[in-house]
């Protein structure tokens, strides 16, 4: 059997559990090879936390360097420049290229603030989607906090995330209440969603409701179907459309401190190459997440590219949570594998959603099987067990990731919260 190359270009959540299963899969007759722009893997669903000074990037990052080498994965530290994939190649950002038998596309995505004028941390808005950008997120809220006033915080147009976007309005509301410093800080949250606790999905369970709740009891006033025009120094214009996409209302939001999620979009190393990607540049993937047009390229998690469930006023995405990625991943390892020994790919994903949104002293988890409606689990709790189990979930992936463990970390999560809530 002839000794393949596979490449892994990106080192997030997808790229970094897609390495450990195809060596887990494939053992050590086949090259791996990570791509990865950052030296590090984060934790992103920690990034909130990272945002209010709860955690600090020491706490939710690991070194790639010596992770890799453990276990036998060849690293390169570079972006990527251009793919050529009639090539099988790919251009890297130091001038050098890198070829591959198989290419597994797990970049997570572009953050479009540019589509906005004004948004961003170079602009006049945080974000909390790199620990980075959760990092100066953090030291503007502790400058916020000595001179506070008003807070506006949610997705702009074209957001495929919004459970960030709520953890980090509740996160931020309980860490005002412990400073003392709440009844100073009007808040409002802004949002692409046809509704509050929508969120890309049509809503799970009662997810409207208990969003609407929290918000409610946090003294949160929130503003839907929110079409963000421009950010200016303490300024957000927004127009706030009806259900037929007519303007309602425009509102002059003035603020101290912001923090909006982008619009996603694929990498610039992609954009634009016919037949790879869709015209926001997501890959295009079948249901084994191979791409029609080149048979040896999968791609998983935020890159890919998935239809929107509905047609909303303002454009809403799909969220890509852990639990699809995971799912994708396990498939594309196996796919690969197939090919590698002469068999045409056979497993295909699961598109489930499964989320614990933290807010600081309780939380709201749902799960979607399958992610779109009618559903055989449309389920919502809420409740102080949330936050622990987010909390606990943060250590027992860390860890797993540390010791480079292939198991389906969400998957055993789901399937013990299930046995709890006796819903399996």
């Amino acid at each position: 059997m002839k000794k393949a190359t596979i490449v892994v270009l990106g080192a997030g959540l997808g790229g970094i559990s897609m390495v450990f299963d195809l060596r887990n899969s494939l053992g050590k007759s086949h090259r791996i090879v990570l791509v990865s722009k950052t030296e590090t893997f984060q934790f992103t669903p920690s990034n909130p936390w990272v945002g209010v000074g709860w955690r600090k990037k020491s706490d939710i990052t690991i070194e790639l360097k010596p992770l890799m080498a453990r276990h036998g994965v060849e690293l390169i530290l570079s972006g990527a420049r251009r793919l050529n994939p009639a090539d099988s190649r790919i251009e890297l950002d130091d001038g050098s290229s890198v070829t591959y038998d198989y290419l597994v596309i797990a970049t997570g995505p572009d953050l479009a603030f540019d589509e906005i004028e004004g948004l961003g941390p170079d602009g006049f808005t945080q974000s909390v989607c790199t620990v980075e950008h959760a990092e100066r997120a953090n030291v503007a809220f502790e400058a916020f906090c000595a001179d506070p006033g008003p807070i506006v915080v949610g997705a702009v147009q074209g957001a495929s995330c919004y459970g960030p976007a709520y953890e980090y309005a509740m996160i931020m509301e309980r860490e005002l209440r412990s400073r003392k410093i709440r009844d100073r800080v009007p808040m409002t949250f802004v949002t692409a969603e046809p509704y509050v606790g929508h969120l890309g999905l049509g809503g799970v369970g009662d997810t409207k409701g208990m969003l609407e709740h929290e918000l409610r009891d946090r003294s949160v006033r929130w503003i839907t179907n929110a079409r963000v025009e421009k950010v200016e120094n303490g300024l957000m214009t927004v127009s706030e459309l009806n259900d037929d996409g007519t303007e309602k209302q425009k509102h002059q939001l003035g603020f101290k401190y912001s923090m909006m999620l982008p619009a996603f979009r694929g990498i610039a190393a992609v954009r634009d190459i016919e037949g790879l990607v869709n015209p926001r540049g997501f890959i295009l993937v079948d249901k084994h997440q191979r791409n029609p047009a080149y048979p040896n390229i999968f791609a998983v998690g935020v890159c890919i590219a998935i239809a929107p469930l509905e047609k909303t006023p303002v454009p809403t995405g799909v969220p890509k949570t852990g639990y699809m990625i995971e799912s994708m991943v396990a498939a594309t390892a196996r796919n690969i594998e197939a090919l590698i020994a002469g068999r045409e790919p056979a497993d295909e994903a699961t598109w489930n959603a499964f989320c614990l949104a933290d807010f600081g002293d309780r939380g709201v988890a749902f799960l979607a099987q399958p992610q779109n409606p009618p559903r055989n689990i449309n389920w919502a709790s809420e409740g102080m067990w949330v936050h622990l189990a987010k909390v606990a979930f943060e250590k027992y992936f860390l860890r797993k990731v540390r010791k480079g463990i292939t198991e389906t970390y969400y998957e055993n999560a789901v399937m013990r919260m299930l046995a709890m809530h006796k819903l399996k």
